[in-house]
Order: C-alpha cells, then sequence, then structure tokens
C-alpha cells in the first residue's frame, strides 16, 4: 500500500486547519490508503485548541512547532526535509491549511499520481474565488513570470510528489524560496488536474498585492540568469528605438526593469543552502495528535 504523507505549512490559523483535517478524514471514507498529515506550525503566537475530532481515516497527524517564524515557503522545505529524514513514505502531497486548496480534490491528485509514478502532479488554477482586483493581479503576476522568466507557472503549492522529486527538491537551494520556482527548475516532467481554488474556512486570505508581488518575484529569482539575458536585450533594443526622444515617461519601462532586476537580485540571496540544510535545528517540539 503506497504511503502518502499530506504537509500543511500553518501560521495562526489552527480553526481552519482543524476544519481542513475533518474535511480530508470525510475524503478518505471508502479509501483503502495509508495517509497522515505533518503540519508545520511556523511559531504561532495564537494558542492551539485542543482538537475533539473524531478522525478515523487519517492514520496519524503530527504538529512540528517551529522556534522561529520563517514564512510559509521555508515552512514548506523544511517539511519536505523532515519528511524525507524521518518518514516512511511514497508520496508528499502540499497544501494550504486554509480551505483554498480543496480536499475535494484529493482523490483526482492521488489516483493521477499512481497512474503517473514518474511525474509531479500539480493542480493546475483553472478556477479563482478571489474579487476582479486579486484576480487581475494574479493575471499580471503569470504574464510577468512568463516574459521574465520564461515559465507558465499555473500551479502554486498544492501538488502531488513521488519520493525521488522530494530527494531532488532538498538539495536545490532553490526550494528554500520558493516551492513552486524550484519544482519547475527541476522537474520538467510534470502533469497536472484541473483545480477550481476554494474559500477560506475562516478570516480573510492572507495574500495581498505585495505578497503576491513579493511572491512572483521570488519564482522570477530561482531563473535569474534567463531574466538578466531578456531584461539587458529588452534594455539594448528599447534604449536604441527611444534615443531621439528619451525623456521621464519614456524612461519609465528602464526604470521598472531595473527595479525588477536588483529586486530579484536581493530575493536570489534567500536561496541558502547552508539555512536550508540547518533548517530542522529550528525545531522546538513535535507534538502528535493522533
Amino acid at each position: 500500500m503506497k504511503k502518502t504523507k499530506i504537509l500543511i505549512p500553518i501560521y495562526n490559523d489552527w480553526k481552519s486547519v482543524f476544519r481542513l483535517l475533518e474535511e480530508i478524514d470525510v475524503q478518505l471514507d471508502g479509501w483503502v490508503a495509508d495517509v497522515s498529515v505533518v503540519i508545520i506550525n511556523d511559531a504561532s503566537t495564537e494558542e492551539r485548541p485542543i482538537n475533539t475530532s473524531l478522525l478515523k481515516n487519517l492514520k496519524s497527524i503530527h504538529i512540528i512547532n517551529m522556534k522561529e517564524n520563517r514564512g510559509h515557503a521555508r515552512c514548506n522545505a523544511a517539511g519536505l526535509k523532515y519528511i524525507n529524514k524521518n518518514e516512511d513514505f511514497d508520496y508528499i502531497i502540499i497544501m494550504d491549511g486554509d480551505g483554498e486548496d480543496r480536499p475535494a480534490e484529493l482523490g483526482t491528485l492521488l489516483c493521477k499520481s499512481y497512474e503517473n509514478p514518474e511525474k509531479v502532479i500539480t493542480a493546475d488554477r483553472v478556477k479563482r474565488s478571489e474579487g476582479f482586483f486579486f484576480k487581475f493581479c494574479y493575471l499580471v503576476h503569470k504574464y510577468l513570470t512568463f516574459t521574465l522568466a520564461g515559465q507558465s507557472i499555473k500551479f502554486g503549492n498544492y501538488s502531488c510528489l513521488p519520493k525521488f522529486v522530494v530527494n531532488v527538491m532538498i538539495k536545490d537551494a532553490a526550494t528554500w524560496s520558493s516551492f513552486s520556482g524550484s519544482l519547475a527548475k527541476t522537474m520538467k516532467k510534470r502533469t497536472s488536474i484541473q483545480s477550481t481554488r476554494g474559500k477560506r474556512y475562516f478570516g480573510p486570505s492572507k495574500m495581498n498585492f505585495i505578497n503576491l508581488l513579493k511572491h512572483s518575484l521570488s519564482i522570477i529569482a530561482v531563473f535569474k540568469t534567463t531574466l538578466l539575458i531578456r531584461s539587458i536585450l529588452f534594455l539594448i533594443v528599447y534604449l536604441f528605438l527611444v534615443m531621439g526622444s528619451i525623456s521621464i515617461i519614456t524612461l519609465i519601462p528602464v526604470i521598472g526593469i531595473i527595479f525588477v532586476m536588483l529586486s530579484v537580485i536581493i530575493l536570489s540571496k534567500r536561496e541558502n543552502m547552508s539555512e536550508f540544510n540547518n533548517s530542522l535545528e529550528n525545531i522546538s517540539s513535535i507534538d502528535k495528535i493522533k
């Protein structure tokens, strides 16, 4: 029987994650499957409530409590390293803990994995639940990533990784900075399922414009060589075309490209393999709640 670990990063969203566990357990009803959950608690400041739910289908649930808050991407990275080092598994599924990655799609994700054991399965967004402004910003993010990095990335964290893929990703410094960027770089053999973005169980989304911009630039930073080549070529051609009519207006694209290049150079310093290798030292305790 294939063993699957569901990795869930969490920060101050306990009510949502316990609701998620209940829905995952419901989805597993009737399955012949060995599915466990590993929650990475990113140094939450809110007290964790006592979970009284009867979860009969999940084999085990562990909460890895971190000493210092290091962000969503690094929770994913540390979680992959922890599971790879300490758990027996065949697949890892990464999910957000707020309900936006829908448990209803777990069955489709796993079946696709069993059919394609040599490939990563990503949940590609075909429909989103946010408002118009966020959808527009996300569309800009996708086109920006494709234009500057040469990558069409339609997926986020929600994905199913075979064990050999995890072995590759924990050796890539980019995983410490951007999960989706690292996955796109290291794994060309990917297939996907169609995924609808769910609504948060409780409270507003934590993904605002600034966080989305940082997310986008972090992905582009993984492909910084492609960015630098494309940016230099663009600047050469553009400045040649506007040479006779340089003004504040015509210099706006130049300033924009320089801003992106500098931002990417700064963000690329997050790809720190030494920090990644030592990430498990940030664990303060491990709680087994099932």
